[in-house]
């Protein structure tokens, strides 16, 4: 028994190592020792004699050499196989014919007809119930593909292997139903999640396509990021150049309430009030403009369902919408996202009204500077003709001409 064992393994692995064809993933050397390695487990549970143990673990080693000669009735090639080497052997003819019948066993719709054949089946699916299942699924796949056999997606192949676990595959051995049946459905479990899984990525995909189809094209969304973002820069340059105005012409007020003003009760100093009245004129005018250029202009801030339907109610901008209530604003934001047209008419409205604020804004802000500047150097010339002609000096002097004549 131990030498026509021994001689088999040697044999077949011989065989399969050297005469089988590389594309043959799965079906190699290594799934034929896992075979056996089953047919032995299961074997042992059974009540079972030495003989029927070797004559079905030689059936085992010698079931899928018949790839070595052809893909198709490879069953029948490796009967012959087995056949031949057995004779060699000097092994019984009865018990060839035993190996023969347990290696036809294997084909893929039989029926088994007795205990024998029932552990090799069981024993020749045995990956099912492994937890490299899917992994070992894969190689056939890939096998099915390189043999122009068959060539399934991922998606089709899970289908394939679902049907086979649920419905098609049974274990027919009491120690494989009791040791293998739950890591079988388990297998099967994580074939049908997988196959949800895909396929919520594969709608997830579709609505991507759909939304990317009925979206602008990246040009349009550029230019409209883009414009939108240069307003509301040039909006932020404008209210702070206002705000140092406001800030320079408020410090220029101060010091001039603070230090010029209280010193014109002194009849002396009469000759600095026009310089100071107009000083502190162009400041304020000053001021007054930078406030009306940062001053927000609130509108009625409500719409009706009309101006809606008949697209004359901007939603993008606040002062729009305002008082409205929130329920009657979502509505319209649902109408405005169902119209492709319509988001676009708003979004240049947008730009348009943001356009006009800030012409408004930079216009006042123009004016503003240029009346500081020309404010700032008439003050200085009055400051200094009221010094030359009105100034101190100038009183000392009419005071002295006014004594030596009188």
């Amino acid at each position: 028994m131990a030498d026509i064992l021994q001689n088999t393994k040697k044999h077949v692995t011989a065989l399969l190592t050297n005469e089988l064809d590389p594309e043959y993933l799965y079906h190699n050397l290594r799934h034929t020792q896992r075979v056996v390695k089953s047919t032995k487990e299961i074997s042992k549970a059974c009540a079972l004699s030495d003989e029927e143990k070797e004559v079905l673990e030689i059936a085992a080693w010698f079931h899928d050499t018949g790839y070595t000669v052809a893909t198709k009735e490879h069953e029948k090639n490796s009967c012959i196989i087995a056949t031949q080497f057995l004779e060699e052997e000097g092994y019984g003819p009865n018990l060839i014919a035993k190996v023969n019948q347990y290696i036809m066993a294997t084909e893929k719709d039989w029926v088994p007809n007795c205990i024998e054949e029932e552990i090799i089946r069981d024993a020749d699916a045995s990956h099912f119930a492994q937890t490299s299942y899917l992994e070992t699924s894969e190689l056939l796949r890939e096998e099915l593909k390189l043999l122009n056999i068959a060539e399934y997606n991922y998606r089709d192949w899970l289908d394939v292997n679902i049907k086979m676990l649920g419905n098609q595959h049974r274990f027919y051995t009491d120690y494989a139903k009791e040791n293998w049946q739950e890591k079988k459905d388990d297998n099967l479990k994580k074939l049908i999640k997988e196959k949800k899984s895909i396929k919520n990525i594969a709608q997830k995909e579709k609505l991507k396509a759909k939304f990317k189809g009925e979206s602008p094209d990246r040009g349009i969304q550029t230019l409209f990021r883009v414009t939108l973002r240069n307003h509301l820069t040039l909006s932020d340059i404008a209210d702070t150049k206002a705000n140092i105005l406001l800030s320079v012409n408020a410090i220029i007020i101060s010091l001039a309430l603070s230090n010029l003003i209280p010193k014109l009760d002194n009849p002396s100093n009469n000759y600095l009030i026009y310089p100071t009245a107009i000083f502190v004129l162009f400041s304020i005018v000053s001021m007054i403009l930078a406030v009306l250029a940062t001053r927000p202009n609130v509108t009625s801030g409500e719409f009706t369902k009309d101006d809606v339907a008949k697209r004359k109610v901007n939603l993008l901008f606040f002062g729009n919408f305002h008082k409205m209530d929130l329920a009657d604003y979502e509505w319209a934001i649902n109408e405005l996202v169902k119209d492709k047209d319509y988001i676009y008419s708003s979004l240049t409205k947008d730009l348009y009204f943001l356009g006009l604020v800030l012409n408004k804004k930079y216009k006042l802000l123009r004016w503003t500077y240029t009346i500081f500047m020309i404010g700032m150097i008439i003050s200085v010339i009055a400051f200094a003709l009221s010094f030359k002609f009105f100034g101190p000096e100038r009183q000392l002097k009419e005071l002295v001409t006014q004594t030596l004549f009188f």
